[in-house]
């Protein structure tokens, strides 16, 4: 990285890769690979360039809508008055640094999700012109997910925007791309993935409570307070697992895909540690790892008892 002679950073591929929050893409790898390998379970060939090519499309418009908020909320004062920022929460530092301007990052973000959009239409000539509204869609949750007006978290559906963009949407739309069919199913078999990407931005908003509320961006959290919120996490963990069996009991799953309920024993100690330091940003760090790595499991775990139910 160069300093400019305004005093503005040039930024490097690195910047760029922690910008865009790449670690994190394994929230669009795993509905992405999930929807396409339901597809195949339920008899439709696997298409590797279709798959790639929607892999590639949902990771621009992921980064997109990563870099966008960012933007928003360094926009809106929550980033600049964040005391408690990690990892997993709290933005990316680069625009309160100035290491990035607003506007460099604002440019990015169109640029990911035109870049995603344009691969979405050639999928949707090569296979069905219903990809297009899915893809509006999640453009559509992404970029308004904090926009101004709209501003869907301080309306309190971002929790909903998240875990329908990075759930059932995709998974949805990665089994449309490989059977060329809008159908239910697969938007229900992808309800699990839903709700636990929703709980790692639920659980990431805890530390982000005091300056968050102070900006205006009240999601459920700052509504409903950090006990409460402790209580919805773990009711909302359960819930995760219960569907699971459901869907298996439905015939949605096969039975080999009852292995995404060994992460359990993980989500208990993230339950715990949440409802006892739920008040403590330092403390409650290893729950938001965890409910990240809940997510990666059962995930891959699932898709792990489709394949080998279809291979049987």
């Amino acid at each position: 990285m160069t300093t400019e002679p305004n005093g503005r950073s040039r930024a490097g591929l690195k910047i760029w890769f922690l910008e865009m929050r790449a670690p994190f893409f394994t929230a669009t790898i795993i509905p992405t690979s999930f929807g396409a390998v339901f597809a195949w379970y339920e008899g439709v060939p696997f298409n590797i360039l279709l798959f790639l090519t929607t892999l590639l499309g949902v990771l621009f418009l992921h980064a997109g809508t990563n870099v966008v908020n960012d933007y928003f909320d360094y926009i809106s004062g929550t980033d600049r008055v964040n005391r408690n920022r990690s990892p997993f929460n709290g933005g990316s530092p680069f625009i309160v640094e100035g290491i990035l301007t607003p506007q460099q990052v604002y440019r990015a973000a169109i640029a990911f999700f035109a870049i995603g959009g344009i691969l979405g239409i050639l999928l949707a000539f090569s296979v069905s012109i219903l990809i297009i509204p899915l893809g509006v869609l999640g453009i559509g949750l992404g970029y308004f997910y904090t926009a101004p007006k709209i501003n869907l978290a301080a309306k309190g559906l971002g929790e909903i925007a998240v875990g329908l963009g990075f759930g059932p949407l995709v998974v949805g739309g990665a089994y449309l791309v490989q059977s060329g069919e809008l159908v239910l199913l697969p938007f229900i078999a992808g309800l699990p993935i839903g709700l636990l990407i929703g709980l790692v931005l639920f659980i990431n908003q805890f530390p982000d409570v005091e300056a968050d509320g102070a900006v205006g961006k009240t999601h459920w959290v700052v509504r409903m307070g950090l006990a409460k919120a402790s209580i919805l996490y773990a009711a909302i963990m359960a819930s995760t697992f219960i569907v699971i069996i459901l869907l298996w009991i439905a015939g949605v799953y096969p039975l080999l895909s009852l292995l995404g309920l060994i992460p359990a024993a993980i989500a208990v100690k993230a339950v715990r540690t949440t409802l006892l330091q739920h008040g403590r940003p330092s403390e409650l760090l290893p729950a938001q790892a965890m409910t990240v790595q809940i997510h990666l499991l059962v995930g891959l775990l699932i898709i792990t008892g489709l394949i080998a139910s279809e291979i049987l």
